[in-house]
Protein backbone atom coordinates (compact mmCIF):
# COMPACT_ATOMS: atom_id res chain seq x y z
CA UNK A 1 0.00 0.00 0.00
CA UNK A 2 1.51 3.36 -0.93
CA UNK A 3 2.26 5.85 1.84
CA UNK A 4 -0.43 8.30 0.79
CA UNK A 5 -3.11 5.71 1.41
CA UNK A 6 -2.03 4.95 4.93
CA UNK A 7 -3.79 6.97 7.58
CA UNK A 8 -6.62 9.41 7.31
CA UNK A 9 -5.49 10.55 3.90
CA UNK A 10 -7.67 7.92 2.22
CA UNK A 11 -10.82 9.55 3.54
CA UNK A 12 -9.57 13.12 3.35
CA UNK A 13 -8.67 13.06 -0.32
CA UNK A 14 -12.03 11.59 -1.16
CA UNK A 15 -13.72 14.49 0.62
CA UNK A 16 -11.58 17.39 -0.54
CA UNK A 17 -13.42 20.72 -0.82
CA UNK A 18 -15.59 21.24 -3.88
CA UNK A 19 -15.82 24.54 -5.78
CA UNK A 20 -18.51 26.93 -4.60
CA UNK A 21 -21.39 26.71 -7.07
CA UNK A 22 -21.99 30.45 -6.77
CA UNK A 23 -18.54 31.51 -8.01
CA UNK A 24 -17.04 30.11 -11.18
CA UNK A 25 -14.36 31.37 -13.53
CA UNK A 26 -15.52 32.85 -16.85
CA UNK A 27 -15.41 30.36 -19.68
CA UNK A 28 -15.94 30.51 -23.40
CA UNK A 29 -19.22 29.21 -24.71
CA UNK A 30 -17.26 26.79 -26.87
CA UNK A 31 -15.80 25.11 -23.82
CA UNK A 32 -17.94 22.46 -22.20
CA UNK A 33 -17.69 20.83 -18.80
CA UNK A 34 -17.29 22.09 -15.24
CA UNK A 35 -14.95 24.93 -14.33
CA UNK A 36 -13.16 25.73 -11.11
CA UNK A 37 -13.40 29.03 -9.24
CA UNK A 38 -10.45 31.39 -9.30
CA UNK A 39 -8.41 29.98 -6.45
CA UNK A 40 -4.99 31.00 -5.21
CA UNK A 41 -1.84 28.92 -5.46
CA UNK A 42 1.91 29.62 -5.41
CA UNK A 43 2.90 31.78 -8.34
CA UNK A 44 -0.55 33.28 -8.88
CA UNK A 45 -1.38 36.94 -8.11
CA UNK A 46 -2.57 37.45 -4.57
CA UNK A 47 -1.05 34.29 -3.08
CA UNK A 48 1.95 36.12 -1.61
CA UNK A 49 -0.25 38.88 -0.17
CA UNK A 50 -2.59 36.29 1.31
CA UNK A 51 0.32 34.39 2.84
CA UNK A 52 1.85 37.51 4.38
CA UNK A 53 -1.51 38.72 5.70
CA UNK A 54 -2.36 35.44 7.42
CA UNK A 55 1.21 35.13 8.66
CA UNK A 56 0.80 38.54 10.34
CA UNK A 57 -2.57 37.46 11.76
CA UNK A 58 -0.98 34.31 13.16
CA UNK A 59 1.80 36.35 14.77
CA UNK A 60 -0.70 38.69 16.43
CA UNK A 61 -2.97 35.84 17.58
CA UNK A 62 -0.34 33.81 19.39
CA UNK A 63 1.57 36.85 20.69
CA UNK A 64 -1.62 38.12 22.36
CA UNK A 65 -3.10 34.78 23.38
CA UNK A 66 0.00 33.61 25.25
CA UNK A 67 1.40 37.00 26.25
CA UNK A 68 1.43 36.16 29.97
CA UNK A 69 2.84 32.64 29.68
CA UNK A 70 6.54 33.53 29.86
CA UNK A 71 5.74 36.05 32.62
CA UNK A 72 4.02 33.68 35.04
CA UNK A 73 6.84 33.59 37.61
CA UNK A 74 6.95 37.43 37.60
CA UNK A 75 3.15 37.65 37.83
CA UNK A 76 3.15 35.20 40.74
CA UNK A 77 5.77 37.24 42.60
CA UNK A 78 4.09 40.60 41.90
CA UNK A 79 0.51 39.57 42.70
CA UNK A 80 1.33 36.99 45.40
CA UNK A 81 -0.21 34.12 43.40
CA UNK A 82 0.63 30.43 43.16
CA UNK A 83 1.60 28.80 39.89
CA UNK A 84 -1.91 27.37 39.55
CA UNK A 85 -3.57 30.75 40.18
CA UNK A 86 -1.26 32.62 37.78
CA UNK A 87 -1.80 29.96 35.09
CA UNK A 88 -5.40 31.18 34.80
CA UNK A 89 -4.11 34.29 33.00
CA UNK A 90 -3.35 31.87 30.15
CA UNK A 91 -6.15 29.34 30.65
CA UNK A 92 -8.86 32.03 30.82
CA UNK A 93 -7.84 33.36 27.41
CA UNK A 94 -7.64 29.97 25.72
CA UNK A 95 -10.80 28.73 27.43
CA UNK A 96 -12.81 31.79 26.35
CA UNK A 97 -11.52 31.35 22.81
CA UNK A 98 -12.62 27.72 22.83
CA UNK A 99 -16.15 28.66 23.96
CA UNK A 100 -16.61 31.55 21.53
CA UNK A 101 -15.01 30.19 18.37
CA UNK A 102 -18.13 28.31 17.22
CA UNK A 103 -20.66 31.19 17.47
CA UNK A 104 -18.19 33.63 15.89
CA UNK A 105 -17.50 31.20 13.07
CA UNK A 106 -21.25 31.12 12.42
CA UNK A 107 -21.15 34.90 12.07
CA UNK A 108 -18.30 34.53 9.59
CA UNK A 109 -20.54 32.30 7.47
CA UNK A 110 -22.96 35.23 7.18
CA UNK A 111 -20.71 38.32 7.10
CA UNK A 112 -17.51 36.92 5.60
CA UNK A 113 -14.19 35.49 6.74
CA UNK A 114 -12.21 38.64 5.96
CA UNK A 115 -14.56 40.88 7.92
CA UNK A 116 -14.60 38.56 10.94
CA UNK A 117 -10.81 38.25 11.06
CA UNK A 118 -10.39 42.04 10.82
CA UNK A 119 -12.90 42.72 13.61
CA UNK A 120 -11.43 40.04 15.88
CA UNK A 121 -7.92 41.42 15.58
CA UNK A 122 -9.09 45.00 16.20
CA UNK A 123 -10.96 44.17 19.42
CA UNK A 124 -8.20 41.87 20.72
CA UNK A 125 -5.58 44.58 20.16
CA UNK A 126 -7.67 47.19 21.99
CA UNK A 127 -8.09 44.89 24.98
CA UNK A 128 -4.38 44.05 24.81
CA UNK A 129 -3.54 47.70 25.31
CA UNK A 130 -5.69 47.71 28.48
CA UNK A 131 -4.28 44.49 29.99
CA UNK A 132 -1.08 46.10 31.41
CA UNK A 133 -3.22 48.35 33.63
CA UNK A 134 -5.09 45.50 35.40
CA UNK A 135 -5.05 46.38 39.13
CA UNK A 136 -5.30 42.79 40.43
CA UNK A 137 -5.06 39.16 39.42
CA UNK A 138 -8.84 38.97 39.11
CA UNK A 139 -8.97 41.91 36.71
CA UNK A 140 -6.03 40.49 34.75
CA UNK A 141 -7.78 37.13 34.34
CA UNK A 142 -11.05 38.86 33.33
CA UNK A 143 -9.39 41.02 30.67
CA UNK A 144 -7.51 38.03 29.34
CA UNK A 145 -10.80 36.13 29.03
CA UNK A 146 -12.30 39.01 27.00
CA UNK A 147 -9.19 39.05 24.83
CA UNK A 148 -9.43 35.32 24.19
CA UNK A 149 -13.12 35.66 23.27
CA UNK A 150 -12.25 38.41 20.78
CA UNK A 151 -9.51 36.29 19.19
CA UNK A 152 -12.00 33.45 18.71
CA UNK A 153 -13.19 34.95 15.44
CA UNK A 154 -9.82 34.56 13.76
CA UNK A 155 -8.54 30.93 13.76
CA UNK A 156 -11.62 29.15 12.38
CA UNK A 157 -12.32 31.97 9.90
CA UNK A 158 -8.72 31.78 8.68
CA UNK A 159 -8.96 28.04 8.08
CA UNK A 160 -12.26 28.44 6.24
CA UNK A 161 -10.86 31.33 4.19
CA UNK A 162 -7.92 29.19 3.10
CA UNK A 163 -10.13 26.20 2.26
CA UNK A 164 -12.29 28.43 0.02
CA UNK A 165 -9.60 30.60 -1.59
CA UNK A 166 -6.64 28.22 -2.04
CA UNK A 167 -6.45 25.27 -4.45
CA UNK A 168 -6.66 21.93 -2.60
CA UNK A 169 -3.17 20.84 -3.67
CA UNK A 170 -1.69 23.95 -2.02
CA UNK A 171 -3.91 23.88 1.10
CA UNK A 172 -1.58 22.04 3.48
CA UNK A 173 1.30 24.36 2.59
CA UNK A 174 -0.88 27.47 3.00
CA UNK A 175 -2.19 26.36 6.39
CA UNK A 176 1.37 25.45 7.35
CA UNK A 177 2.39 29.07 6.73
CA UNK A 178 -0.47 30.31 8.94
CA UNK A 179 0.58 27.90 11.69
CA UNK A 180 4.16 29.07 11.17
CA UNK A 181 2.93 32.60 11.88
CA UNK A 182 1.45 31.25 15.09
CA UNK A 183 4.83 29.86 16.09
CA UNK A 184 6.62 33.13 15.26
CA UNK A 185 4.04 35.06 17.27
CA UNK A 186 4.35 32.74 20.22
CA UNK A 187 8.14 32.96 20.09
CA UNK A 188 8.50 36.70 19.55
CA UNK A 189 5.88 37.55 22.16
CA UNK A 190 7.55 35.45 24.82
CA UNK A 191 11.09 36.65 24.03
CA UNK A 192 9.94 40.26 23.95
CA UNK A 193 8.08 39.98 27.25
CA UNK A 194 10.93 38.13 28.94
CA UNK A 195 13.57 40.78 28.32
CA UNK A 196 11.28 43.77 28.82
CA UNK A 197 9.97 42.27 32.07
CA UNK A 198 13.54 41.84 33.32
CA UNK A 199 14.26 45.54 32.60
CA UNK A 200 10.96 47.32 33.29
CA UNK A 201 8.52 44.77 34.72
CA UNK A 202 5.79 42.50 33.39
CA UNK A 203 3.26 45.29 32.80
CA UNK A 204 5.58 47.07 30.37
CA UNK A 205 6.15 43.71 28.67
CA UNK A 206 2.42 43.21 28.09
CA UNK A 207 2.17 46.73 26.67
CA UNK A 208 4.92 45.94 24.17
CA UNK A 209 3.03 42.85 22.99
CA UNK A 210 -0.06 44.98 22.46
CA UNK A 211 1.90 47.36 20.23
CA UNK A 212 3.40 44.44 18.25
CA UNK A 213 -0.07 43.02 17.66
CA UNK A 214 -1.37 46.44 16.58
CA UNK A 215 1.28 46.59 13.86
CA UNK A 216 0.36 43.10 12.67
CA UNK A 217 -3.33 44.01 12.58
CA UNK A 218 -2.64 47.02 10.36
CA UNK A 219 -0.53 44.88 8.00
CA UNK A 220 -3.27 42.24 7.83
CA UNK A 221 -5.93 44.83 6.97
CA UNK A 222 -4.01 46.20 4.01
CA UNK A 223 -2.63 42.89 2.69
CA UNK A 224 -5.48 40.37 2.85
CA UNK A 225 -7.10 39.85 -0.61
CA UNK A 226 -10.85 40.04 -0.91
CA UNK A 227 -12.68 36.72 -0.85
CA UNK A 228 -13.63 35.47 -4.33
CA UNK A 229 -15.30 32.18 -3.45
CA UNK A 230 -17.29 33.07 -0.34
CA UNK A 231 -21.06 32.60 -0.45
CA UNK A 232 -22.97 34.07 2.54
CA UNK A 233 -24.81 31.52 4.60
CA UNK A 234 -27.70 31.65 7.04
CA UNK A 235 -27.60 32.72 10.67
CA UNK A 236 -30.46 30.34 11.46
CA UNK A 237 -29.46 28.66 14.76
CA UNK A 238 -31.23 25.45 13.74
CA UNK A 239 -29.25 25.31 10.49
CA UNK A 240 -26.01 25.91 12.39
CA UNK A 241 -26.95 23.18 14.89
CA UNK A 242 -27.64 20.74 12.04
CA UNK A 243 -24.26 21.55 10.47
CA UNK A 244 -22.46 21.07 13.79
CA UNK A 245 -24.35 17.82 14.34
CA UNK A 246 -23.23 16.49 10.94
CA UNK A 247 -19.62 17.33 11.73
CA UNK A 248 -19.78 15.69 15.15
CA UNK A 249 -21.37 12.61 13.58
CA UNK A 250 -18.39 12.21 11.24
CA UNK A 251 -15.98 9.72 12.90
CA UNK A 252 -12.95 11.10 11.06
CA UNK A 253 -13.65 14.65 12.19
CA UNK A 254 -14.18 13.48 15.77
CA UNK A 255 -10.78 11.78 15.74
CA UNK A 256 -9.12 14.91 14.32
CA UNK A 257 -10.71 17.04 17.05
CA UNK A 258 -9.44 14.66 19.73
CA UNK A 259 -5.94 14.66 18.22
CA UNK A 260 -5.83 18.47 18.21
CA UNK A 261 -6.96 18.65 21.85
CA UNK A 262 -4.45 16.05 23.03
CA UNK A 263 -1.51 17.61 21.19
CA UNK A 264 -2.36 20.99 22.67
CA UNK A 265 -2.68 19.52 26.16
CA UNK A 266 0.98 18.55 25.95
CA UNK A 267 2.06 21.89 24.55
CA UNK A 268 0.01 23.95 27.01
CA UNK A 269 1.30 22.02 30.00
CA UNK A 270 4.96 22.20 28.99
CA UNK A 271 5.11 25.88 28.12
CA UNK A 272 2.99 27.03 31.04
CA UNK A 273 5.29 25.36 33.57
CA UNK A 274 8.73 25.55 31.94
CA UNK A 275 9.37 29.08 33.23
CA UNK A 276 8.89 27.99 36.83
CA UNK A 277 11.32 25.13 36.33
CA UNK A 278 14.04 27.23 34.71
CA UNK A 279 14.00 30.07 37.27
CA UNK A 280 14.38 27.55 40.10
CA UNK A 281 17.34 25.32 41.06
CA UNK A 282 19.37 23.76 39.52
CA UNK A 283 19.09 26.25 36.64
CA UNK A 284 18.32 29.60 38.29
CA UNK A 285 17.94 31.49 34.99
CA UNK A 286 16.90 35.19 34.93
CA UNK A 287 13.56 36.21 33.37
CA UNK A 288 15.11 37.52 30.14
CA UNK A 289 16.98 34.28 29.49
CA UNK A 290 13.85 32.24 30.27
CA UNK A 291 11.98 34.28 27.65
CA UNK A 292 14.75 33.61 25.13
CA UNK A 293 14.18 29.87 25.59
CA UNK A 294 11.16 30.34 23.33
CA UNK A 295 13.50 30.73 20.37
CA UNK A 296 12.86 27.03 19.95
CA UNK A 297 9.55 28.11 18.38
CA UNK A 298 11.58 28.58 15.20
CA UNK A 299 11.64 24.79 15.01
CA UNK A 300 7.84 24.86 14.98
CA UNK A 301 7.91 27.31 12.09
CA UNK A 302 9.99 24.86 10.06
CA UNK A 303 8.08 21.70 11.02
CA UNK A 304 4.63 23.19 10.38
CA UNK A 305 5.67 24.59 7.00
CA UNK A 306 7.12 21.16 6.10
CA UNK A 307 3.92 19.31 7.04
CA UNK A 308 2.84 19.07 3.40
CA UNK A 309 6.04 17.26 2.43
CA UNK A 310 5.68 14.89 5.38
CA UNK A 311 2.15 13.99 4.31
CA UNK A 312 3.25 13.45 0.71
CA UNK A 313 5.98 11.06 1.82
CA UNK A 314 4.43 9.25 4.81
CA UNK A 315 0.68 9.74 4.46
CA UNK A 316 -1.34 11.57 7.09
CA UNK A 317 -1.24 8.84 9.71
CA UNK A 318 2.45 8.29 9.09
CA UNK A 319 3.08 12.02 9.61
CA UNK A 320 1.05 11.91 12.84
CA UNK A 321 3.03 8.92 14.15
CA UNK A 322 6.27 10.77 13.44
CA UNK A 323 4.95 13.87 15.25
CA UNK A 324 3.87 11.80 18.26
CA UNK A 325 7.20 9.97 18.49
CA UNK A 326 9.12 13.23 18.31
CA UNK A 327 6.98 14.80 21.04
CA UNK A 328 7.34 11.80 23.37
CA UNK A 329 11.11 11.69 22.91
CA UNK A 330 11.28 15.39 23.79
CA UNK A 331 9.24 14.91 26.96
CA UNK A 332 11.50 12.11 28.18
CA UNK A 333 14.67 14.02 27.35
CA UNK A 334 13.48 17.10 29.24
CA UNK A 335 13.54 15.13 32.51
CA UNK A 336 17.33 15.53 32.70
CA UNK A 337 18.75 18.20 35.02
CA UNK A 338 21.10 19.49 32.35
CA UNK A 339 20.12 22.65 30.49
CA UNK A 340 21.29 21.34 27.10
CA UNK A 341 19.09 18.24 27.45
CA UNK A 342 16.09 20.31 28.50
CA UNK A 343 16.55 22.62 25.51
CA UNK A 344 16.84 19.69 23.10
CA UNK A 345 13.72 18.20 24.65
CA UNK A 346 11.84 21.46 24.07
CA UNK A 347 13.02 21.48 20.45
CA UNK A 348 11.61 17.98 19.87
CA UNK A 349 8.34 18.74 21.69
CA UNK A 350 7.85 21.90 19.63
CA UNK A 351 8.68 20.25 16.31
CA UNK A 352 6.34 17.33 16.99
CA UNK A 353 3.49 19.51 18.18
CA UNK A 354 3.49 21.95 15.27
CA UNK A 355 3.81 19.19 12.68
CA UNK A 356 0.93 17.25 14.22
CA UNK A 357 -1.22 20.37 14.50
CA UNK A 358 -0.63 21.36 10.86
CA UNK A 359 -1.54 17.86 9.63
CA UNK A 360 -4.69 17.59 11.78
CA UNK A 361 -6.00 21.11 11.08
CA UNK A 362 -5.46 20.82 7.31
CA UNK A 363 -7.25 17.44 7.38
CA UNK A 364 -10.29 19.10 8.96
CA UNK A 365 -10.38 21.78 6.27
CA UNK A 366 -10.19 19.20 3.48
CA UNK A 367 -12.67 16.78 5.03
CA UNK A 368 -15.54 19.24 5.52
CA UNK A 369 -17.20 19.97 2.18
CA UNK A 370 -19.94 22.14 3.73
CA UNK A 371 -19.97 24.33 6.82
CA UNK A 372 -16.19 24.62 6.76
CA UNK A 373 -16.15 27.43 9.31
CA UNK A 374 -18.10 25.28 11.79
CA UNK A 375 -15.83 22.30 11.13
CA UNK A 376 -12.74 24.41 11.74
CA UNK A 377 -14.41 26.06 14.74
CA UNK A 378 -15.02 22.68 16.38
CA UNK A 379 -11.36 21.81 15.83
CA UNK A 380 -10.29 25.13 17.31
CA UNK A 381 -12.62 24.63 20.29
CA UNK A 382 -11.11 21.23 21.02
CA UNK A 383 -7.61 22.57 20.39
CA UNK A 384 -7.89 25.50 22.79
CA UNK A 385 -9.81 23.52 25.40
CA UNK A 386 -6.78 21.24 25.32
CA UNK A 387 -4.54 24.26 25.81
CA UNK A 388 -6.62 25.53 28.73
CA UNK A 389 -6.75 22.10 30.37
CA UNK A 390 -3.06 21.50 29.72
CA UNK A 391 -2.04 24.83 31.27
CA UNK A 392 -4.07 24.34 34.43
CA UNK A 393 -3.44 20.60 34.86
CA UNK A 394 0.23 21.05 34.01
CA UNK A 395 0.58 23.63 36.80
CA UNK A 396 -1.27 21.36 39.24
CA UNK A 397 0.91 18.39 38.25
CA UNK A 398 4.03 20.54 38.67
CA UNK A 399 2.91 21.59 42.16
CA UNK A 400 2.22 17.96 43.10
CA UNK A 401 5.17 16.17 41.51
CA UNK A 402 7.56 18.71 40.02
CA UNK A 403 8.59 18.59 36.39
CA UNK A 404 8.19 14.80 36.35
CA UNK A 405 4.49 15.30 37.10
CA UNK A 406 4.09 17.64 34.14
CA UNK A 407 5.95 15.20 31.85
CA UNK A 408 3.71 12.34 33.03
CA UNK A 409 0.65 14.36 32.05
CA UNK A 410 2.18 15.03 28.64
CA UNK A 411 2.97 11.37 28.05
CA UNK A 412 -0.63 10.42 28.88
CA UNK A 413 -1.86 12.88 26.25
CA UNK A 414 0.65 11.51 23.71
CA UNK A 415 -0.61 7.99 24.41
CA UNK A 416 -4.11 9.29 23.72
CA UNK A 417 -3.03 10.54 20.26
CA UNK A 418 -1.54 7.14 19.47
CA UNK A 419 -4.72 5.37 20.62
CA UNK A 420 -6.98 7.59 18.51
CA UNK A 421 -4.78 7.19 15.43
CA UNK A 422 -4.56 3.41 15.79
CA UNK A 423 -8.33 3.23 16.14
CA UNK A 424 -8.65 5.23 12.91
CA UNK A 425 -6.28 2.85 11.16
CA UNK A 426 -8.35 -0.18 12.16
CA UNK A 427 -11.59 1.55 11.19
CA UNK A 428 -10.15 2.34 7.75
CA UNK A 429 -9.11 -1.30 7.25
CA UNK A 430 -12.58 -2.53 8.27
CA UNK A 431 -14.36 -0.23 5.82
CA UNK A 432 -11.94 -0.78 2.90
CA UNK A 433 -13.42 -4.17 1.81
CA UNK A 434 -16.94 -2.73 1.92
CA UNK A 435 -15.90 0.22 -0.24
CA UNK A 436 -14.25 -2.18 -2.69
CA UNK A 437 -17.39 -4.32 -2.96
CA UNK A 438 -19.53 -1.22 -3.47
CA UNK A 439 -17.23 0.03 -6.22
CA UNK A 440 -17.32 -3.38 -7.95
CA UNK A 441 -21.12 -3.51 -7.78
CA UNK A 442 -21.36 0.02 -9.14
CA UNK A 443 -19.12 -0.81 -12.12
CA UNK A 444 -21.18 -3.93 -12.91
CA UNK A 445 -24.56 -2.19 -12.71
CA UNK A 446 -23.13 0.77 -14.61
Amino acid sequence: MPPASTGASTLIVAASPQPSPAVVAPVSAAVAGPVEPDRLEPGRPGYRRMSLALFAAGVATFALLYSTQALLPAVSASLNATAGQASWTVSAATGALALCVLPLSALSERFGRRQMMTASLAVAVLVGLLVPFAPSLGWLVALRAVQGAALAGLPASAMAYLAEEVRPKALVAAIGLFVAGNSIGGMSGRILTGWIAQLWGWRAALGAVGLLAAGCAVAFHFLIPRARNFTPGSLNPKAVARTVGRHLADPLLRRLYAIGALFMTVFGAVYTVIGYRLVAAPFGLPQGVVGSIFLVYLVGTVSSAAAGKLVARLGRRGALYLAVSTTAAGLLLSLADELAAVLLGLVLITAGFFAGHAVASSSVSRTATTGRAQASALYQSAYYLGSSAGGTLGAVAFHAGGWAGTVSLGLLAVLGVVTVTLYGSRAARRTAPARGRAATASSVTG
